[in-house]
């Protein structure tokens, strides 16, 4: 699947909330599953985001597929914590793996999983226009800025369709990987002049909007009114109460380990 391809397959009455509560409440529940290093919060704050999120109108499949660099990363850290973990604790299972270490190993697979799917599920429903609408008209943000953001959204497909063609490119001239340290070298090098192409256009763009009046300071009207409503604000106490739910079972299990 491309990075450009959308991820909604349907539109519903949870895709239709304000950018603002959708956001809002992404960062309510990622904030509070940073304040434990448990397994039980993250995993109950997994599942009810994963029930939810066919309301927003994306398969799951679809999900895994755009996601599955995330699940390499949790699979990755999990396998690293338990064979490698600074003070084993618990009864050794294996080859130094201990039951503390692996525990620990799936504690933080569930906690970069359980606090990066919201944020991956509110902006896979979040039009960059609705955005760029509700942060100066709810959030009372400065034009300049929300249409930067407007601008920064709008040119990430760009980018992945720039990789594709320095990609193939590259191929095209007869370069290609023949092992993982070619691989990393070519990667690296098609990294970098993306990154070149990216802050040029960035650069264009900001000269573009300042020569259109958004450095001028002076008040905008807006085309679209944008509202935050009682069903966003319904959508926040949700996210509220599923951190509560995670956080209150960790604390009457006895598993809460608080970060600090």
């Amino acid at each position: 699947m491309r990075f450009g391809a959308p991820l909604v397959a349907r539109e519903t009455a949870l895709t239709r909330r304000s950018p603002v509560a959708k956001l809002g409440a992404a960062t309510i529940l990622s904030f509070a599953l940073l304040s434990t290093l448990d397994a039980v919060a993250p995993a109950i704050a997994l599942v009810g985001t994963l029930a939810v999120v066919p309301l927003f109108g994306i398969p799951l499949g679809r999900l895994a597929l755009r996601c599955w660099p995330l699940l390499v990363s949790a699979l990755g850290m999990a396998v690293a914590t338990a064979l490698f973990a600074a003070e084993p604790t618990g009864q050794q299972l294996f080859w130094g793996v201990t039951t503390g270490s692996v525990g620990d190993g799936l504690s933080l697979a569930l906690r970069l999983l359980a606090v990066a799917l919201p944020g991956v599920v509110a902006f896979a429903t979040i039009d960059p226009t609705d955005l760029a609408d509700a942060l100066i008209q709810q959030v009372r943000l400065s034009p300049r800025y929300a249409i930067g953001t407007l601008a920064a959204l709008r040119l990430l497909p760009l980018l992945a369709d720039e990789w594709r063609l320095l990609v193939l490119a590259r191929r095209a001239r007869g370069v290609a990987a023949r092992g993982p340290v070619s691989w990393a070298k070519i990667t690296a090098g098609t990294a970098f002049a993306l990154l070149v192409g990216a802050i040029r256009k960035g650069i264009r763009l900001a000269v573009a909007m300042d020569a259109r009046g958004f450095a001028s300071g002076r008040a905008r009207t807006s085309a679209r009114v944008s509202r935050f409503t009682t069903a966003d604000g319904v959508l926040v106490a949700g996210a509220v109460a599923l951190a509560a739910l995670a956080l209150g079972v960790s604390l009457a299990t006895g598993a809460f380990r608080p970060l600090l």
